[in-house]
């Protein structure tokens, strides 16, 4: 590259460079803050709005709450992914929707969720609302090619069949659509509807189209709610956790730049140019997008970061290695970034596949966690194959040519981790099996396998008027430490309501003694009298829906990724001993969870997810440099040939897993040292994650891979005689 062409590059990009990190830092001082300019936080670090709707139904069953509340969970993700949505009390449901501070607005568009009927000419009803599944607005073409704003409803089997009888019946009637009594449509019956999909036409614009769809969507909860109470609510984590988060996140960036600068030299100052690219695009990008940020949405953004550096470190790598061939070190970048395609494109694209389907069939924290990790994703690859690329061109054109300033990869023996792989699964078994060891004992003791949070198992909400108004930095110190020893619980969620000195105070379910020892600690402590404490049992925000929803997504996704992976290595066993490794990260992290007593909340979610993604991906690396050098032996292979391409394979991208490591680790372990309590208790087990993603990606996945491949499979070799290798052509 001319020197003329390189400056200019550099120059623009350098410009670009500047005016959005002027942009991102506009996005930054006003998130939190409340200015229009700004990120949407989640509950957990905003605060927002928080409705309790009575039931009007009376003796309303656990089965029709437990409907009701999925899906007004699923409405109000409209707001946001970040709701929570829980029964409170027998008969009462609350609301709390993040980032908003107008009750009184986001009651006017919700409204009171109703009855919805359909109803015959005659004003008989036919079908009611829980028949319906969904309800969008949509603009379509009509028979005429004109364009027409319509409603798109989806009905439920049972609906599908009721509407397919009544239309067939009642072609060229009216059937009304009725609203808490009020007529909202008066669609007419062009046909027969028997595919369980219906439109409505004739609207006028979106916007009425827009409308009818929501109040049609907010009647077809199985039961009739109406509005008891609204408040703002405070942050659960208070200010401190989004300055601390912001301050961890910069020192842990600055400390992965340094260490990219003295490991790859040039390479590496291009590197963190282009993180800081990543970084500024990743704020401009969730500002842009609406996307609402909470402790799971950080935890996507860290993985987008380590995903990042991943990338650039394998381009490194493979430009060290040509140049140590004796090409220049012009010819060794064309071809380390060429080389070096097929392991970012597979291992971004394996943990893409994974985000959309999370995005798809998931719910709350999953779906705003797989937000986070696409657009993490997508920068990533962006940065590392396209910014990277050219800042790197650019410095070379500049001048900085020598082959000292990129490095030279150095000849290493080959190690033998295949000859060791029974100790290493036998300490894989040990940490698996003392995790479900502790399990047991601490059920049996009565403590449960696990330390479920409010978020899995509710518990009980106490609400008290303290005289006077408390910071959420004040509540933490003063209040949660004296409740945490009458209660004995330390997942402790506080909510202050804005404009009064009350403050909400969930811990674990209480029976009457312990109520009892918590009002006179109130009364102690406080002065607040016991006939003015409300205390209600509420559920656990995290429905057995959601609950599903994830272990689906995760399952779908899963399959998924095997397939892919399958595809593109042609072989089975690479995806599932990736799989196996993936089941064995998530088994050990979580017997941390056992052992530690960590609090399983909202956020373990979040912090399974990201261990699957950081696994897989480190592992796709791996093998795609064993797929190379399979590609090598011409199709035959014995044991001890498949051994050595194993072990060598291992060896050439030891160092790329070990950099890659230590840069993701330095995110998480300044969030750990610097945030908040609840913080702390996110980043330990993600640490204990990526810890373990990176051992089972060395010394787990290539060995099992290894042991299918010798002794399962029609091409699996067994002697030393050469076999032919399919899964190699």
């Amino acid at each position: 590259m001319k020197k003329s062409k390189a400056i200019v590059i550099l120059a623009v990009f350098l410009a670009a460079l500047v005016g959005l990190g002027y942009y991102a830092s506009i996005i930054l001082s006003s998130t939190g803050i409340g200015e229009t300019m700004s990120i949407p936080l989640g509950l957990d670090l905003s605060g927002g709005v928080s409705i309790t709707y009575q039931v009007v139904d009376e003796n309303p069953s656990a089965e029709d709450m437990d409907d009701t509340i999925f899906k007004l969970q699923k409405r109000v993700e409209g707001y946001s992914t970040e709701t929570a949505v829980y029964k409170v009390g027998d008969d009462r449901i609350a609301v709390e929707i993040p980032g908003v501070t107008d009750a009184n607005a986001i009651l006017a568009e919700l409204g009171n969720p109703g009855s919805l009927e359909f109803q015959m000419p005659d004003g008989s009803v036919f079908m009611t609302g829980d028949q319906v599944a969904d309800a969008q607005a949509a603009t379509a073409q009509n028979e005429y090619g004109n364009k027409e704003h319509i409603v798109q409803l989806t009905l439920t089997d049972e609906g599908a069949e009721i509407f397919a009888k009544v239309t067939s019946e009642n072609i060229g009637q009216v059937l009304p659509i009725v609203y808490d009594g009020e007529v909202i449509s008066y669609p007419e019956v062009q046909r027969a509807i028997t595919g369980g999909t219906a439109q409505i036409s004739g609207m006028a614009s979106f916007q009425e189209a827009d409308v009818l769809a929501t109040q049609i969507r907010i009647g077809s909860l199985s039961l009739q709610l109406q509005e008891l109470e609204s408040s703002v609510v405070g942050a659960q984590l208070g200010s401190q956790a989004i300055s601390t988060s912001l301050t961890a996140g910069a020192i842990g960036l600055l400390i992965v730049m340094i260490f990219m600068m003295i490991m790859y030299a040039v390479p590496g100052v291009a590197a963190s140019l282009a993180l800081i690219g990543y970084t500024e695009l990743v704020i401009a990008t969730l500002y842009l997008f609406d996307i609402t940020l909470t402790l799971p949405g950080i935890a996507g953004i860290i993985l987008g970061i380590g995903m990042a550096v991943d990338a650039n470190v394998i381009i490194f790598a493979r430009i060290r290695e040509e140049i140590a061939t004796g090409k220049s070190v012009q010819t060794s970048m064309k071809i380390g970034f060429k080389k070096a395609m097929s392991a970012i494109l597979d291992g971004n694209i394996t943990t893409l596949l994974a985000a959309v389907v999370l995005m798809s069939l998931g719910s709350g924290t999953v779906k705003g966690f797989a937000y986070t990790l696409m657009i993490g994703i997508v920068l990533s690859m962006f940065t590392a194959l396209f910014v990277t690329r050219w800042v790197l061109y650019a410095l070379h054109g500049l001048g900085l040519s020598s082959e000292k300033l990129y490095g030279r990869a150095k000849e290493r023996k080959s190690v033998d981790f295949i000859g060791k792989k029974a100790i290493y699964f036998a300490i894989s078994l040990l940490l698996i099996a003392g995790g479900l060891v502790t399990m047991a004992v601490q059920s049996g003791m009565g403590n449960g396998s696990l330390n479920y949070g409010l978020d899995f198992m509710g518990g009980t909400s106490t609400t008290a008027d303290f005289g006077k108004e408390y910071t959420i930095e004040q509540i933490e110190s003063e209040i949660v430490p004296l409740v945490a020893g009458v209660v004995g619980d330390n997942n402790i969620q506080t909510n202050k309501i804005e404009g009064t000195t009350q403050i909400t105070i969930k811990t674990r379910t209480l029976n009457l003694e312990e109520r009892d020892s918590m009002n006179a600690m109130l009364n102690e402590k406080f002065g607040i009298e016991k006939d003015t404490v409300q205390s209600q049992s509420i559920s656990s925000t995290i429905s057995g829906e959601m609950r599903s929803d994830a272990i689906i997504a995760v399952i779908v996704s899963t399959v998924c990724m095997l397939i892919y992976i399958w595809f593109r290595f042609k072989d089975i066993r690479f995806g599932a001993s990736a799989i196996a490794a993936l089941v064995h990260d998530v088994l050990i992290v979580l017997g941390v969870y056992a052992v530690l007593r960590i609090s399983i909340g909202n956020t373990f979610i979040a912090c399974m997810l990201t261990i699957i993604g950081y696994s897989i991906n480190d592992t796709i690396v791996i093998f795609d440099r064993i797929r190379e050098n399979l590609a090598k032996t011409n199709g035959k292979q014995t044991p001890e040939s498949l051994k050595a391409i194993a072990n060598e394979s291992l060896t050439q991208t030891l160092s790329r897993s070990i950099n890659t490591s230590i840069t993701t680790f330095i995110m998480v372990f300044m969030l750990f040292i610097l945030g908040v309590a609840s913080i702390r208790e996110f980043a330990l087990p993600l640490m204990a994650g990526l810890i373990c993603g990176s051992y089972s990606s060395i010394f787990i996945a290539t060995e099992l891979w290894y042991v299918m491949k010798v002794r399962i499979g029609r091409d699996r070799v067994s002697d030393g005689k050469d076999r032919i290798d399919k899964a190699s052509k």
